[in-house]
């Protein structure tokens, strides 16, 4: 399938998404639509074959706080996004080859995006492992000092602290048509294909997040 089409198969999946996400985010100031192009050097993304487990999970277990996130009609390796951690080394998803993940874009400047990072603090304390890891990815342009004091302001201690002010991961993540604005979380196989996908925050540290992570990293396992 073509680039183009892939994205307007996903784009229909989650367009409704979207929407909502928007109009939550515009209500609480925090929802910002990227226009520039640049891109973390993923711009061509292949397919990956169907995962009917990891799409039986996600449609089972979607409900409740986190009942906005939807498996992808196409899901698409994402192993090549780029990006830098707190020491400026690059990073890119295969780095987490072999892990369910969840991987979330957010800036400081975002309010969504704040409320819910203590969530996904929670999140990664109580599920972080050998074989789930929660992948957060900061899109602020500038100084690096404001999100690592947002950090240590908001006493995140379990996640890992990522970086991409290029928003060249962003724009990859548009152009696949899954991304429309922050925050932004995908739900990545071991495989490295993006399988999921939800555009608005969510509460990730509540019983319906944790049963949704459980369900897709337990049929993400080999038999």
């Amino acid at each position: 399938m073509s680039e183009a089409n892939r994205s307007t198969s996903n784009g229909r999946r989650l367009g409704l998404v979207a929407a909502v996400a928007l109009v939550c985010g515009i209500a609480a100031g925090g929802v910002v639509l990227y226009v520039s192009q640049s891109g973390s050097g993923n711009e061509t993304a292949s397919a990956c074959p169907a995962n009917a487990a990891i799409t039986a999970a996600v449609d089972a277990q979607a409900r409740g706080e986190v009942a906005a996130v939807q498996a992808l009609d196409t899901p698409f390796d994402v192993s090549a996004i780029a990006f830098s951690d707190e020491n400026g080394a690059a990073v890119t998803l295969a780095d987490f080859a072999g892990q369910t993940l969840l991987v979330n874009l957010w800036a400081t400047w975002c309010v969504p995006c704040r409320l819910e990072m203590p969530a996904l603090d929670e999140l990664e304390r109580q599920e972080g492992g050998e074989d789930f890891a929660v992948v957060p990815i900061n899109v602020d342009m500038g100084d690096i000092e404001k999100p690592r004091s947002f950090y240590a302001e908001t006493n995140l201690t379990a996640l890992p602290f990522y970086r991409d002010e290029t928003m060249g991961v962003f724009n990859d993540l548009k152009r696949e048509g899954v991304a429309f604005g922050l925050p932004v979380s995908l739900v990545v196989g071991p495989d490295g294909c993006a399988r999921a996908a939800i555009n608005g925050p969510a509460e990730w540290a509540s019983p319906d997040a944790i049963r949704l992570i459980e369900a897709v990293r337990e049929s993400s396992t080999p038999a």
